[in-house]
């Protein structure tokens, strides 16, 4: 009993010591903490205190950086008023200057109107004893002045434009002559003769009768299948095939002469050899198109454009063959090009296709220049070249020296001897135009068409045209050739003015 006491009482004051241990234990961890605590305000206490004291430190130079920059645009401003004050004061003694310049010059232009008060008078008096003198008025002694100024004026402008004009004449004459000349004697070639015919040779006049058949049905299909007209006379042993598009004259020629040498000819024969022959005439233009622009030098050029200039292989114009036309007129552009500097390709191709429209004329509405430009431009070709193409007839204006040199070079083509011929109607149509044009001017007297229409001259009455009107009428006259006219090459004007005086002895 009493170990179970003892036993209890150890537990208890184990109990109580084990409790006042853990006490003293936390109360030393709180003391710990406490003063850990103390020691992290004071530190912060401390920070606080440098990091405020740094603050004034930093607060006191900020002041003064700013009392200083104050203090240096105050002085800045100071000056700049001190500056501004006297620029002011400059300005008020150059004002005062310029008023007393100003009211100077007042009295100055005082004087000058009343002088230019007197000196009117004083004109006024001179002009008024001037008329009285010489019987006229101020404005009738102007108007004779000016008439005799006019006169003099006149004469001296005639003088001066002969000159000039005969200068630029004989340096141009020679310099072109030379040009042209190599030019055509390099390119020149034959001329095919014009025709909108061709003539089928028959073997016999029996073959006439097959051609026409039964009742006309022979002849009646093959001028409707060749779109042709195919003339049966009294000439013996041939026929006649007659039609403005020269490619369906060549495809009915090509067809009748196979006709012909078979001797079968009906309907059905006569439809399936002008197909056939339809596509040779095809072929052989694609293949003249092919030569022409080999033989003129020009590359890349679309095929469509090549199979139409195929087409002018069977159109002639003045007797021309207008392909081989085609092909002179780039080979002389080429060189005109080369000897002036301008682009030669475009030249070239310029010249090639001028022409281009011709083959196209006789079923498009519109001028041969106007289709072949239009055509060439659907089809990529240059602007210019299209411009010199559209311009080669003053249709259009010229947009650069390439579309004058290929007008130049056609007209080179076209002129050059034996290149061309007309019939004697035209030629008596044209000589006849000219002489009517000539005549229609004013002062003129007589008028001869000379050298097959090359040369117009034109007498006129002197009592009516100066000289100077007869150098303005010859380049109008010249000016309305070009305009209202179609002729190859080119036609001089020549206005001849003659004064004669007689009397006689007795």
């Amino acid at each position: 009993m009493n170990d179970q006491i003892t036993f209890l009482i150890v537990a208890l004051v184990a109990a109580v010591v084990g409790y006042m241990i853990k006490h003293f234990q936390v109360q030393s961890a709180r003391w710990r903490e406490a003063d850990e605590a103390g020691r992290i305000v004071n530190q912060a206490k401390e920070e606080a205190r440098a990091i405020e004291i740094q603050a004034k430190d930093q607060a006191l130079e900020i002041r003064q950086g700013a009392e200083a920059d104050v203090g240096r645009k105050r002085k800045d401003l100071n000056r700049e008023d001190d500056r501004l004050q006297r620029r002011r004061e400059e300005l008020d003694k150059r004002t005062e200057r310029l008023e007393e310049r100003e009211q100077t010059l007042n009295k100055r232009q005082s004087s000058l109107d009343k002088r230019n008060n007197e000196l009117d008078e004083l004109r006024a008096q001179i002009v008024e004893r001037l008329e009285k003198v010489s019987s006229m008025t101020k404005d009738e002694a102007r108007a004779i002045l000016m008439e005799e100024v006019e006169k003099e004026g006149r004469a001296d402008m005639a003088r001066i434009i002969r000159q000039i004009e005969t200068e630029a004449r004989e340096e141009g004459e020679t310099k072109a002559r030379r040009l042209i000349s190599m030019a055509i004697q390099r390119v020149a070639s034959e001329h095919v003769a014009e025709t909108t015919t061709s003539t089928i040779s028959l073997p016999s006049d029996d073959m006439k009768g097959r051609i026409i058949g039964r009742n006309g049905r022979n002849i009646r299909s093959f001028e409707q299948t060749a779109g042709v007209d195919v003339i049966v006379d009294d000439t013996p042993e041939a026929v006649t095939i007659s039609s403005f598009d020269p490619v369906r004259r060549e495809v009915a020629k090509r067809a009748m002469a196979k006709l012909v040498e078979d001797g079968r000819i009906h309907p059905a024969s006569i439809e399936k050899t002008i197909q056939k022959e339809a596509e040779e005439v095809d072929k052989a233009i694609a293949e003249a198109g092919e030569q022409a622009v080999y033989d003129s030098g020009v590359g890349n050029l679309n095929k469509e454009i090549v199979k139409v200039l195929g087409r002018l292989n069977y159109r002639t114009s003045y007797g021309q063959n207008q392909l081989a036309h085609a092909v002179e007129s780039a080979k002389i552009a080429s060189m005109i090009a080369s000897e002036l500097g301008a682009d030669v390709d475009r030249a070239r191709l310029g010249g090639l296709l001028h022409d281009l429209g011709k083959a196209m004329d006789h079923n498009t509405e519109g001028t041969h220049a106007a289709i072949g430009a239009e055509f060439a431009r659907r089809y990529g070709v240059d602007a210019i070249v299209v411009n010199a193409i559209a311009a080669h007839h003053h249709e259009v204006e010229q947009e650069s020296v390439e579309a004058i040199i290929v007008e130049a070079s056609d007209a080179i083509s076209g002129a050059r001897p034996g290149a061309r011929r007309e019939s004697l109607e035209q030629y008596i149509k044209r000589i006849k135009a000219l002489e009517d044009l000539a005549n229609s001017y004013k002062g003129v007297s007589q008028s001869y068409a000379l050298q097959a229409g090359r040369e117009v001259r034109i007498i006129v009455r002197p009592e009516d045209i100066d000289d100077l009107e007869a150098t303005r009428m010859a380049r109008d006259i010249a000016k309305q050739i070009e305009e209202t006219m179609q002729y190859p090459g080119q036609i001089k004007v020549t206005v001849l003015r003659e004064t004669r005086a007689t009397d006689y002895a007795k």
